[in-house]
């Protein structure tokens, strides 16, 4: 659905509520509701601000924005029509957002919008036609990161000091070298993370599923090798980090989105990423897209979403209960709850 104007409200009750308060020591079985945003499109990225203000974007231009936790959705004007693939999207208020469109060339652009979607300014558009820009992430109001796959042999990776008014491509002795065809998968908006305000996480896909990091705002890097699985067209998708070293990251076979069963998808770290623990993969396959931990729900809730379904682990990842079995990317947290976003313009919120 395509709607001309500034925003379009969609206000309907929600059509699908379950709900089983389980008591699991400290944490519970969460309640999941399933909300109607009047649009059927893919909503590849979900980003809150609090638990009011939550932000989602998609394919064919799609962006979305919630004022009251989820249960109704606007869909905003963006530029473009619905000609770009808006693949992230980081919120730092009800009316200050940047979204990211991801695909060769010209078609990989930031803009940044101040009043809520009524306006966009276009900050960044990719003047190289090999590049392919994946994700971007924020750690204050002023500072942030976007990644795109390596061009030239050398790693894409933006930088700015301004809330986007000016993004710089860092110099290659700044930024690991890459492997031949390294990238990242732009699947959940995920792919590039914030554990702080200085530290920064780069997931790699192909080749060598790769974790790139920087301790000081994104302006140099260090590389990790991973345990996760790998290949031409597999490595990590998605991560969530609690602060500077506490991390959670998915991997997937991205050849087989709705059959990968890979084993080595599913890993936490307690060392910023330099050692990794593998965990469980939860139970139906599909490649995994993204996740989350969940602080306030208990040290160990995490929520995995993929092209196979949406997982809840309340063990750090040991063991995996089934949300939906539709296909989902987009996910986010804030406090104790999660939103997650799917194919069909599908959207979850869990009350954990």
């Amino acid at each position: 659905m395509r709607i001309r104007g500034k925003s379009s409200a969609v206000a309907i009750a929600a059509v699908v509520t379950a709900a089983i308060a389980v008591s699991a020591g400290a944490q519970s079985v969460p309640r999941i509701t399933e909300w109607p945003t009047g649009v059927t499109t893919l909503l590849q990225a979900v980003h809150a601000v609090n638990s009011e203000v939550v932000w989602a974007a998609g394919h064919r231009g799609t962006v979305l924005r919630s004022r009251d936790g989820g249960r109704t959705w606007e869909r905003v004007e963006t530029p473009a029509g619905d000609t770009l693939e808006y693949r992230d999207v980081h919120a730092v208020s009800v009316d200050t957002a940047w979204i990211l469109s991801a695909g060769d060339g010209s078609k990989s652009r930031i803009y940044r919008t101040t009043d809520g979607g009524a306006t966009w300014r276009l900050q960044f558009i990719n003047p190289d036609p090999s590049a392919f820009y994946d994700c971007l992430s924020f750690g204050t109001t002023l500072q942030g990161v976007a990644y795109g796959d390596a061009s030239h042999q050398r790693t894409n990776l933006l930088r700015t000091d301004d809330a986007g008014a000016t993004w710089t491509l860092l110099a290659p002795a700044a930024v690991p070298s890459p492997l031949p065809g390294e990238g990242a998968f732009a699947a959940s908006g995920r792919c590039v993370v914030h554990g702080n305000a200085t530290t920064v996480y780069v997931a790699t896909g192909a080749p060598g599923a790769r974790l790139f990091r920087s301790r000081d705002a994104g302006r140099t890097w260090a590389v990790e090798n991973t345990p996760f699985t790998r290949g031409t067209a597999a490595g990590l998708t998605g991560l969530s980090f609690v602060d500077g070293t506490r991390g959670i990251a998915v991997a997937a076979d991205i050849n087989r989105l709705r059959t990968d069963v890979s084993q080595a998808v599913v890993g936490v770290t307690t060392d910023g990423g330099r050692n990794w623990q593998l965990r469980t993969r939860p139970p139906l396959p599909g490649a995994l897209a993204g996740v989350t931990w969940v602080p306030d729900a208990g040290p160990g809730v995490a929520v995995a979403v993929g092209f196979g379904g949406a997982f809840y682990s309340l063990d750090e990842g040991r063991s995996w209960t089934t949300i939906t079995d539709q296909v989902t990317t987009g996910v986010d947290a804030f406090g104790r709850a999660v939103w997650i976003g799917g194919a069909n313009g599908k959207l979850w919120r869990l009350d954990f």
